[in-house]
């Protein structure tokens, strides 16, 4: 009998082929990602299995004004910078960043690897600003618009 959709085992997961995962903003974020969501038909949030190597970033420095996420730390250590302030990370640890919450970025300051669990909503729109970029991304669906901050015009 063949296990349904709904269940990936710990083998499943292991034997998923990790994909890189750049971010444009930051050359020093690359993750190697598995989408346990995407792999079980999940579309409203995204859950994944996020390694990263030593030295690396888990993304750019940033903040997301609708959407919410947050990470449980299974192996390895690391410092995340949550409002311009670094805590070290390890395993059982875990962040939460609500909407408008505080900015945050992860970093892998180890030797070994530091693998974590990510998840966060997927929502039709957001507005993500990456204040050491001094850009904000305004997100509609799979399309995007980055714009710089000096450019924002208030209502």
């Amino acid at each position: 009998m063949s296990q349904p959709r709904a269940l990936l085992k710990a083998a499943d997961i292991e034997a998923m082929q990790a994909v890189p995962s750049p971010n444009p903003l930051n050359p020093n974020a690359l993750r190697l990602r598995k989408s346990l969501g995407d792999a079980t038909g999940l579309t409203r949030f995204g859950f994944h299995r996020i390694e990263l190597a030593p030295g690396r970033d888990s993304s750019e420095y940033h903040v997301h004004h609708y959407e919410e996420e947050c990470v449980y730390v299974l192996a390895g250590h690391g410092h995340a910078l949550i409002d311009e302030q670094s805590h070290a990370i390890g395993p059982g640890d875990f962040l939460g960043f609500p909407r408008n919450g505080p900015a945050h970025v992860i970093t892998n300051t180890s030797d070994a690897p530091l693998v974590l669990l990510v998840t966060g909503q997927r929502l039709e729109q957001d507005i993500c600003d990456y204040p050491h970029r001094r850009k904000r991304l305004y997100v509609r669906g799979e399309a995007g618009d980055l714009v710089d901050f000096d450019a924002i015009v208030a209502d």
